[in-house]
Parts: C-alpha cells; structure tokens; sequence
C-alpha cells in the first residue's frame, strides 16, 4: 500500500513541477516553490487514509513519496482525542474535544502526547484552541472556525476560511496573510480516481506544517 502511495505523491506532484518549475526539496521534507505572492511555499499531499487496514485517519507524504505524518484512529466515529505522529511514529500534537457537550465543536491541541491523567507530556498547556464558527452568529460565511493562543483570548491568532467539504480552504493570521492552504487535487492512478480522498497542503515556507496537517484534522471532525 505505502509503495503505492508513493507513486500517487509523485505523480501528483509532477503535475505541481509542471505548472511550478522553480521546484526544489527543502529541509522540512515538503517541497519548495514559489507561490502567487512570490513566497516560497512547501507542498504536500495528504491522503484521507490510513495505512493500518483496522483503522481510519490520515497519510501524509512529500514530493519524493516520504511519510512526514500520519493519523491511526483506533476507534472510527467521532473520537475524543486524535494524535499526529510524524513519519516515524513519535506523537507530535494531541487534540482533545472540549468536554463541554455544548462545545463539542471545540478542541484543544497540546504538544506531544497526552494521556486521560497528565497533560505534562511535551506541553503542561495546551498550545492552541480551535472553535467552530456558528455561521448564524457570525456575518462572513467563508469562516470555518477560529484559532486562539489561550482559552480566554477574545482576539483570534488565525481565522480558516473556506469550505472543507470542496477541500478549498485557507488558513489566515492577523496581518490577514494566508500561511496555509488546502486545494482539491483530482488524481489518476492506475484508472481509479481519488477524488476528496486525495488533496494537497500549501504552506508558506517557515510555518509549521505540522500545526497546519492539525487543522487539518480538527476540519475533517467539524465538517465532514
């Protein structure tokens, strides 16, 4: 299976070197090109798949066909926690639905791993908060959800606009800069289409990917 998504990344991405011919590998294991503003930008592609048979996640791989991260869902449904490892299987965020039944909507993402009885693992805190937009109460429809630094900030660090459901989104800071996005890539291999399953990640070089690939899981619950 693993084989075979390498040569889905490679011949997705072929098509992003077409069309992109400044292409070149960066540390962070994506790849490199310039973007519509002329910032260097990293690519991945994300496959809404895990590779264990008995579960359900998310495989996450670079242009040369490496795993960067991966997502092994044990439980199916709506879990309560969901935890991305990288490419070597070392958990590098934990995201906790808020227990609150009225916040369902509502996670909480830490560093590392966290268990049911300490959050002391890599982050005694948690990082980042993500809360749904409810549409209703909010005038721009494009808001998917907000991201905050701490539980009682009133002020948002990024806003993700969008819609998951086409997998055309971005991720936007204060400076109304877009850091991140999510576009619809319709791959063929081998005669079979993946249609949403398979999509790309385009992150402005210097952010952290890993962050992105997290929202990226968080949409997946909201919206999907």
């Amino acid at each position: 299976m693993f084989l075979f998504l390498k040569s889905l990344s490679r011949s997705v991405h072929d098509e992003e070197h077409q069309q992109q011919p400044e292409l070149s590998k960066t540390r962070g294991g994506g790849c490199c090109s310039s973007g519509a503003g002329g910032d260097l930008c990293i690519s991945l592609t994300v496959w809404r798949k895990s590779l264990l048979v008995t579960c359900t996640g998310f495989t996450v791989i670079d242009c040369s066909g490496n795993l960067v991260y991966r997502v092994d869902n044990y439980m199916g449904g709506r879990p309560k926690e969901l935890v991305l490892m990288d490419g070597k299987g070392t958990s590098i965020l934990t995201m906790k639905r808020c227990k609150n039944l009225g916040l369902i909507n509502n996670w909480v993402i830490y560093g590392g791993e966290v268990d049911n009885y300490s959050t002391s693992v890599l982050s005694e805190k948690p990082v980042f908060y993500v809360k749904k937009c409810i549409n209703i109460l909010h005038t721009n429809p494009n808001v998917l959800a907000y991201v905050y630094r701490g539980s009682s900030d009133k002020r948002y660090a990024y806003t993700i606009e969008g819609s998951y459901s086409q997998r055309s989104c971005k991720v936007v800071d204060e400076k109304k800069t877009v850091v991140a996005e999510i576009k619809r890539k319709d791959a063929m291999v081998g005669g079979i289409s993946f249609d949403l399953d398979v999509f790309m990640l385009i992150i402005k070089a210097g952010f952290d990917p890993g962050f992105v690939m997290a929202l990226v899981l968080l949409l997946d619950q909201m919206f999907s």
